[in-house]
């Protein structure tokens, strides 16, 4: 099936149809830069996307488990590392990261008011083939293959900076381990 996840009627068919019991939503639009550009597919995809589907979900009967992307961007500016999913995610360092970050608030508040179960998954640049070519990675290859400089991202004072990345197998595999761990609505 191709569609919006705004598209609420073509959800509730889905799940009145395929008698859904578990769901992995990864839909979004992704990337910190472009969020500058467009805000409003950001909002579009990111949060009203996860509000239509959590909508649908709650009126779901059995209610199917959620297992959803959020990103490591929720950290924002946080400045502890490594970092831990017990640290404060309240200062988004961009309209991506605020987007996931209220994504997790809002799978907080459905939990709550509707005892769903949701599991948020905060990815840290997941890499591998069939990659985002946006990725600095990417950028990076394809430079050295050409026998061209690569650009060197340095932090606002100056400094080195570090990035952690996840071989996109690991990330499927955790997330249907995700899965399988979560508890039932």
């Amino acid at each position: 099936v191709v569609a919006d996840l705004n598209d609420a009627a073509t959800l509730r068919k889905i799940l009145d149809i395929c008698q859904v019991t578990s769901i992995i939503h990864l839909a979004a639009q992704a990337g910190v830069r472009y969020a500058v550009k467009n805000p409003a597919a950001y909002v579009h995809s990111n949060v009203a996307g996860f509000v239509t589907l959590l909508e649908a979900v709650a009126h779901t009967a059995p209610m199917p488990k959620v297992v959803f992307a959020s990103s490591s961007s929720v950290y924002g500016l946080n400045t502890k590392v490594p970092f831990s999913e017990s640290d404060i995610t309240d200062s988004p360092a961009s309209l991506y990261a605020a987007t996931k970050k209220s994504d997790e608030l809002l799978a907080h508040t459905y939990n709550h008011i509707h005892g769903m179960s949701l599991t948020a998954l905060r990815f840290f640049t997941v890499y591998g083939p069939y990659g985002r070519p946006d990725m600095a990675y990417f950028s990076f290859a394809n430079n050295i293959m050409k026998d061209k400089p690569i650009k060197i991202f340095k932090a606002e004072d100056g400094g080195e900076l570090a990035r952690d990345f996840t071989y996109i197998d690991d990330v499927v595999r955790g997330t249907i381990a995700s899965l399988d761990t979560a508890q039932r609505s």
